[in-house]
């Protein structure tokens, strides 16, 4: 797989110290610059932006995918098995962690076998960490 650029990524929270406590905190994501109205994080190598909406409320909507309702919308990265393992671990000790999707793996015996797990930031936004089987199958079909 080649080097991608990085992504950016700017999102609504309603409480900007919640979002550093959880993004820099608990998933382990570097503060980069921040102002009184948003925090940028280093999302896995991509730049994410928290950016504070007191009024902020998730729009609740799934759609069903390899028999679980996935939360849409929702972002998140692709993690190497390893790193994604710990991150599971580490997320499943968290009694603050509301997980929408416990880790689990899914399209199993498929091209696009995964791990993945969806759960929610402190303002509702979803969010999803996955890690591929066979990474050169990322986009195969």
């Amino acid at each position: 797989m080649t080097a991608l650029p990085p992504f950016h990524l700017a999102f609504p929270v309603h409480d900007l110290e919640a979002a550093r406590a959880f993004y820099g905190g608990l998933l382990g994501c570097p503060e980069g610059r921040s102002a009184p109205e948003w925090i940028d994080f280093d999302f896995f190598g991509h730049q994410i932006v928290a950016h504070l909406d007191p009024a902020m409320r998730p729009r609740p909507h799934h759609n069903p995918v390899d028999g679980h309702d996935v939360p849409v919308p929702h972002f998140g990265a692709v993690l190497p098995m390893a790193e994604w393992e710990k991150m599971a671990a580490r997320l499943q000790a968290a009694e603050s962690v509301a997980f929408v999707i416990e880790p689990t793996i899914r399209f199993r015996g498929e091209a696009g076998e995964q791990a993945t797990m969806f759960f929610l930031d402190p303002s509702g936004n979803a969010l999803e960490i996955k890690a591929m089987r066979d990474p050169a199958n990322l986009f195969r079909k």
